[in-house]
């Protein structure tokens, strides 16, 4: 699977658990370390979990990924799962409102991904 289709899966299957301001940075001209940063915030430290759980067990069965690594948790507010060319962030709104990768990334392209929500987002930001 090549690294802006699994962004996109990754992003779908966030979506899939209610996650919000669902975004995919563009990374390649940036770091060397991943491609795409995914990055999602989730209503509480439950459906944090329910977002990584979903997405994990999904990519495992239908694409056989596993994470090269695991980390934060629900609990913490936040937790990782970097797929290698592609990391996914998802955050309480408390912690992504803290950690703001998203300004800290600022110069990094948008993956258009093609949800929903984002038609209604580029809406209200010309509104």
């Amino acid at each position: 699977m090549e690294a802006q289709e699994l962004a996109r899966r990754l992003a779908e299957l966030a979506d899939s658990k209610g996650a919000t301001e669902i975004m995919a940075l563009d990374m390649r001209r940036l770091v060397s370390y991943t491609d795409f940063l995914i990055i999602c915030t989730a209503r509480n430290e439950r459906q944090a979990g329910a977002i990584g759980d979903e997405v994990s067990l999904r990519l495992k069965r239908d694409q056989r990924l596993l994470p090269r690594s695991a980390e934060g948790g629900p609990a913490a507010g936040w937790l990782v799962l970097d797929y290698l060319d592609c990391v996914l962030h998802v955050f309480t709104r408390e912690a992504r409102d803290r950690y703001r990768l998203e300004q800290l990334w600022a110069d990094a392209p948008r993956l258009e991904l093609g949800l929903a929500g984002e038609a209604l987002e580029r809406g209200a930001a010309r509104a």
